[in-house]
């Protein structure tokens, strides 16, 4: 039974970044207050939370005051800790969601890949590298070019490298802090995503959506995918599939590859034992860049469910209103400054597109600094059209002078 009372419900989330802020944001409505805890004195979630406690994500004195302050725990980035999680939960008595354990495993993307194969998900063929030379033996099995990958901490592209020569093993072996794995280079028909979510009560996925990168990093979405609807319903599968091997409450972003049947012998099997058309490139187990869309495209957002999941509390419904495409807004500076976007009247003046800033105090290269996102309210209205409209209203903005 979910019954609303004063005080209200309290949400501490590990990380006061632009997630920790639309969690907050979706806070409000429902009644909950969040409470965040991040190293910078100011972080983008301040003004929607109720407190923000400073202190490094491996603190202890920090989690452990947070766990005291809240119902339930929960992070928006994989650097929380958890171990302290683990240790906070247990003697505050406070339950965290998504669990440390999956947190644990999901932070070293080798130990990630080999979970998701021993439970017969289809994912792209892998080497766990403990040297150079492995690393050189690694282009024979998997060919080359090779993508070489941090197994901890890499983001946005960084901690990812792809090797093609073997005389440049031993210096990206070092370059990537000795700690890596290797993957077999995909040549993909397009890069999708599944927003999905396990509440108490059974798991529900948000449509199937397209991910547009450049430089590894999330330039645009478009939902629904711009593929068929064989390949989405594989998706969603899939997507369900990795849901059931997760383990605690909440969202998780779910990137994935669309193969065409030429990469079938550089992919891991499914359960079926037979390569599919779509493969598991990496896990979140938090709100995802590529699920912002639902703010607006959706009768429920990925934040919102995130709360309601980690509470407990019934999911809501996860069908789009109708199709919406989302331009990230990203540094488009050579060198570190104070963030001032210009360009800001050209995007509010635009019918039916949506401004979301992320409050970050310096703007540097590529950073992400909001987004923007395009609604429409006729399910027939070309995705094509929608991407080429928000990429417009996204290019008049600037932090240039």
């Amino acid at each position: 039974m979910v019954t609303l009372t004063s005080p209200s419900p309290v949400v501490g989330v590990i990380g006061g970044g632009q997630l920790g802020r639309m969690l907050g944001e979706a806070a409000g409505p429902l009644g909950v207050e969040t409470v965040v805890s991040d190293p910078t004195a100011d972080p983008p979630a301040a003004p929607v939370t109720r407190d923000q406690l400073q202190g490094a994500f491996d603190d202890p004195e920090v989690v452990e005051a947070l766990a005291a302050r809240a119902d339930v725990l929960t992070y928006e980035i994989e650097l929380a800790d958890p171990d302290l999680l683990e240790q906070a939960s247990e003697k505050v008595g406070v339950p965290v969601h998504p669990s440390p354990a999956t947190l644990r495993f999901i932070q070293d993307k080798l130990v990630q890949k080999r979970r998701l194969k021993d439970a017969g998900i289809p994912v792209p063929a892998f080497k766990g590298i403990d040297s150079p030379d492995d690393l050189r033996d690694a282009l024979d099995d998997l060919g080359a070019p090779a993508m070489v990958k941090a197994r901890r901490g890499g983001y946005d592209g960084r901690g990812n490298a792809p090797l093609e020569d073997p005389a440049d093993a031993e210096a990206l072996f070092e370059e990537l802090g000795g700690e890596v794995m290797a993957e077999a280079t995909i040549s993909f028909e397009r890069e999708l995503s599944v927003i999905g979510v396990k509440g108490a009560e059974g798991i529900r996925t948000f449509p199937v959506t397209e991910t547009i990168h450049q430089e590894e990093i999330l330039r645009e979405t478009i939902s629904p995918a711009r593929t068929d609807e064989r390949t989405r319903e594989r998706a969603q599968q899939v997507a369900r599939d990795v849901l059931e091997v997760m383990d605690g409450r909440g969202v998780y972003g779910i990137e994935l590859f669309e193969v065409g049947e030429e990469d079938s012998e550089s992919t891991e099997t499914n359960r079926e034992g037979s390569s599919g058309s779509i493969l598991v490139n990496e896990i979140a187990p938090r709100p995802h860049n590529s699920g912002h869309w639902t703010i607006e495209g959706a009768l429920t957002s990925q934040f919102e469910q995130h709360l309601r999941a980690v509470l407990g509390w019934p999911l809501g419904a996860t069908d789009r209103r109708a199709p919406t495409a989302l331009a990230n807004v990203l540094g488009d500076v050579s060198t570190t400054r104070p963030a001032e976007l210009r360009g800001v009247e050209s995007v509010l003046s635009r019918s039916g597109t949506s401004l979301h800033w992320y409050g970050k105090r310096e703007v540097r290269p590529l950073r992400k600094m909001g987004h923007l996102t395009r609604a429409t309210t006729d399910s027939s209205d070309d995705p094509d059209d929608l991407l080429e409209d928000v990429r417009s209203a996204r290019d008049a903005l600037t932090f240039e002078s």
